[in-house]
């Protein structure tokens, strides 16, 4: 692998950094003493809100990559998402009210809805087969890079005078920088997907850009891959579809996956537990500026375990590592939920530690096997024409799921405490017996190969007939000379 890739993927990778920032900071914020009197001390129903109408937010991106993601290109479409970024946080930042204030969410949940399907796709399409894994999983892994910069510079902001609303205002400014890096960056710097340019008929743009990315054409392997790449996109281009009706028939059991896999990783409650753990940690005594303390190393936890991850991908694969990692997480969420039944109120300080040990497994188990392995295995089970869209309904779904719990959370929490972990056991395990039964593993293999796996149609270019992984050739394309 190029070192330039990974800087590449690292630098589309801050579409995922905004994400990741803009969801953990509002962990600190809504726990600020300044952000409660300003916002005149929500309660629980419109504290949920805060983080309901957000996801709201990133749904709606979603359904707007659906709809235009593959006609602006993956890199115009994530410029675009870092306009709308950037004016929701000013808004955000300069809310006067409550209402304000929600709308700069909505907005902000718009663009990081958009990039946070995106930005994988990207990664996806300049990767080489063999370190897929690495490249595809910088989505991920810049998710925890920026919940752990959001949570500890919410902490370190906690510091300041609570009457006055720098305490909240400057950790939700400090999102603008990177939105902007992002758009310079996009317009200048990043080379365009082969594969998109490929499907829009613009093949000397493409072969460019794939020199661009992995180096000179004149390598007969990298020749190679390149012309089965285009054989592949080209033949499926014979049998585009457009509605998602079509798609349900022709490729159901890929839309199947690529929605499950990120469905049920909203129904693990990893998004509960991030967003309300100053929550868990109060239901536990804990107080004052502890709370962010305690949410920083959270973060900060998120962020060691998914480094390793990025080495385990492509070591493993994508199929080992969810199952692994969704096995151990309902252990997990069991003892978390007895730590909180036996703990709660903090009468034992002994005890509400193992309780706080328990939130912290949660995020390493899920950093280390799950949160870079979904966003990468959505993009790869699906064919290119239909990437961007189903990856989009795929992201819409999850949102959507997220909108229920989350919302549900503060009152679930309240009213009936850790009983609320039982629903994500429940759902962590379905989740399990879903992967063991129907993923099929993509380590190693090109995009257009993974079809194979799923029985679809695979052609190769006459540069060698023979086809790998079950795949088979297709009448004209077989002999097609590139």
């Amino acid at each position: 692998m190029r070192g330039y890739i990974f800087w590449v993927g690292l630098f589309a990778g801050l579409g995922s950094f905004i994400f990741g920032y803009d969801t953990g900071i509002i962990t600190t914020s809504i726990a600020h003493d300044s952000f409660k009197t300003y916002m005149k001390n929500p309660n629980a129903a419109a504290t949920g809100a805060i983080v309901a109408t957000y996801i709201a937010g990133e749904a709606i991106g979603a359904l707007m990559q659906m709809l235009v993601g593959d006609k602006l290109g993956r890199k115009g479409f994530m410029e675009m998402m870092c306009v709308v970024v950037t004016i929701g946080t000013v808004i955000q930042t300069a809310a006067q009210n409550y209402a304000m204030f929600l709308v700069g969410r909505i907005l902000t949940g718009i663009a990081v809805g958009g990039l946070i399907g995106t930005v994988p796709i990207y990664n996806s399409e300049i990767s080489p087969p063999q370190s897929r894994g690495v490249i595809g999983g910088l989505s991920g892994y810049m998710i925890g890079v920026g919940t752990c910069v959001a949570n500890w510079i919410g902490y370190l902001c906690g510091f300041a005078s609570s009457r006055t609303s720098f305490q909240w205002r400057f950790p939700l400014a400090l999102q603008v920088p990177p939105g902007v890096i992002l758009i310079f960056g996009l317009r200048f710097i990043l080379p365009d997907s082969p594969r998109w340019l490929i499907q829009k008929g613009r093949d000397e743009e493409a072969r460019r850009a794939f020199a661009t990315i992995r180096g000179d054409l004149a390598d007969e392997e990298l020749q190679k891959e390149f012309d089965d790449m285009r054989e592949q996109i080209l033949y499926e281009k014979t049998i585009e579809i457009t509605s998602l009706k079509e798609a349900w028939a022709k490729y159901r059991r890929r839309v199947a996956v690529a929605v499950f896999v990120q469905t049920m990783t909203a129904l693990t409650g990893v998004n509960v537990i991030n967003y309300y753990q100053t929550i868990l940690y109060t239901s536990l005594g804990v107080a004052g500026q502890n709370i962010l303390l305690l949410a920083a190393i959270y973060g900060t936890v998120g962020f060691l375990m998914n480094s390793i991850s990025l080495q385990l991908l492509d070591r493993f694969g994508r199929v080992k590592m969810l199952l692994y990692g969704t096995a151990i997480l309902v252990v997990d969420l069991v003892y978390s939920a007895v730590m909180a039944r036996l703990f709660g109120g903090g009468s034992n300080k002994i005890g509400v530690g193992f309780a706080v040990l328990g939130i912290y497994l949660y995020t390493a188990i899920y950093y280390l096997f799950i949160n870079c392995t979904t966003w990468l295995y959505g993009v790869e089970v699906l064919p290119l024409f239909l990437r961007s869209k189903i990856t989009g309904l795929a992201a819409l779904t999850h949102f959507i799921v997220n909108i229920g719990v989350t919302q549900a959370g503060p009152s679930a929490f309240a009213n009936i405490g850790e009983n609320y972990y039982y629903v994500f056991v429940v759902m962590t395990t379905i989740y399990f017996l879903g992967i063991f039964f129907f993923f099929p593993e993509t380590k190693g293999k090109t995009l257009e190969m993974i079809a194979a796996d799923f029985g679809d149609e695979v052609v190769v270019s006459d540069h060698d007939h023979s086809t790998t992984g079950g795949a088979r050739g297709s009448g004209e394309f077989e002999d097609r000379k590139v």
